[in-house]
């Protein structure tokens, strides 16, 4: 392989980054919005699920029940915690009337639990427009205004806002910027989502969406997508399909969330559903998912064994056009993630240890093929569809 040779192989891994980039560009933001809330306000409930939450419901509740909103209420769903959570959201009502306890049911069969707490909570709300919070969120007091004049100015049935991810401990930030580089490559930016003509094109973001409730009813809530381990992608392909008015926008400065704060956490929370979900957002129908574990693994493999290849021609393993490839790919590789890190304000010397973070990912992604639709997550286990 002559060295003109590997450098034709090794585009690939120079324009689906350039591309990426130009798709992300156009993507809309809250902040387009004002502010305020509207004069015709309508009521909202904020229904925020929680199992096991004691480490972070404190703060999503609070940082809800200051939203610069006139006619608001927080319907906490606590579902069968094990831990504080339930004394903590008891002292906090006690302090403040507008958030109020449901305690569901047991889970029905065939149903996920979050699901199930979704549509416990929005069946004992009240608002115009039910917003769905997860517990590990943070809002910034201009959210809900924002959120509602956007949903306004676009006539949506469904508004879903991606966020900020907080970014602690030295695996969050290696592994959680891999995860979304790669659903970046997949989505494109909000307007990518946004004019897409295809549903497996068609995303949401379940720590952050907003409906209208009468749209929310009419499609059969979340009891629609009860039996999938994705069901922010379900609802947003579902509303699609039906001809709803459904929207992705930018909140980077309203929302916050720490998903995960430790290794076992990122390989579990993802694993869960980045096979059983993830094949629903496969093109061409069942050939496309009957291909997905190949397209599961190729973004790990991709930044994994370039720089194995290297390694191998410095110990004189591999050479010639094999090497030469290596070279080229590993540095357009280097390139992309000193540009990831730098956006992102963290050190640059993650973007050398990408290959680390390469090899979780596929770690992850072969744990989740294996699992298949067996999902397991917070003590209970299902079988998605």
């Amino acid at each position: 392989m002559s060295s003109l040779l590997a450098a034709a192989f090794a585009l690939p891994w120079l324009i689906v980054p350039v591309v990426t980039l130009l798709r992300a560009r156009r993507s809309r933001s809250l902040g387009e919005h004002a502010a305020s809330a509207p004069a015709d306000a309508p009521s909202v409930s904020i229904v925020i699920p929680a199992r096991n939450e004691a480490r972070n419901i404190e703060r999503c509740v609070r940082s809800a029940l200051a939203a610069d909103y006139p006619r608001l209420e927080v319907v906490a769903v606590d579902d069968d915690s094990m831990d504080a959570t339930g004394d903590i959201l008891r002292r906090i009502a006690a302090e403040d009337d507008r958030l109020r306890i449901v305690i569901p049911p047991a889970l029905p069969d065939g149903w996920f639990g979050k699901q199930w707490a979704c549509a416990v909570g929005a069946g004992a709300s009240t608002g115009e427009v039910i917003g769905f919070l997860d517990a590990d969120t943070v809002q910034q007091p201009d959210l809900v205004p924002r959120v509602i004049n956007a949903m306004q100015s676009r006539q949506a049935d469904l508004l879903t806002v991606a966020g900020t991810q907080e970014l602690g401990s030295f695996w969050e930030r290696l592994l959680q910027p891999q995860v979304f580089a790669v659903m970046l490559v997949r989505y494109g930016g909000t307007e990518s989502v946004n004019q897409s003509r295809r549903a497996q094109n068609r995303i949401a973001n379940g720590q952050c969406i907003f409906f209208r409730r009468d749209t929310y009813d009419d499609m059969g809530g979340h009891a629609a997508v009860r039996d999938k381990v994705a069901e922010d992608l379900a609802l947003a392909q579902l509303y699609f399909v039906k001809g709803r008015r459904s929207f992705l926008v930018l909140g980077l400065a309203q929302l916050s969330t720490r998903m995960y704060t430790s290794l076992r956490e990122v390989v579990e929370g993802w694993g869960k559903n980045v096979y059983a979900g993830g094949r629903d957002a496969m093109p061409f129908g069942a050939f496309g998912k009957l291909l997905y574990p190949v397209a599961l693994v190729s973004p790990a493999l991709s930044g994994l064994v370039p720089p194995i290849l290297l390694l191998l021609g410095l110990l004189g393993v591999v050479s010639g056009g094999v090497l030469m490839w290596a070279v080229f790919v590993t540095a357009a590789n280097l390139i992309w993630w000193l540009l990831v890190y730098g956006w992102l304000r963290l050190s640059l010397l993650y973007a050398l240890a990408h290959p680390m973070g390469s090899a979780v990912l596929l770690y992850i992604s072969l744990r989740s093929i294996i699992l298949g639709k067996r999902v397991q997550w917070k003590g209970r286990s299902y079988i998605a569809t």
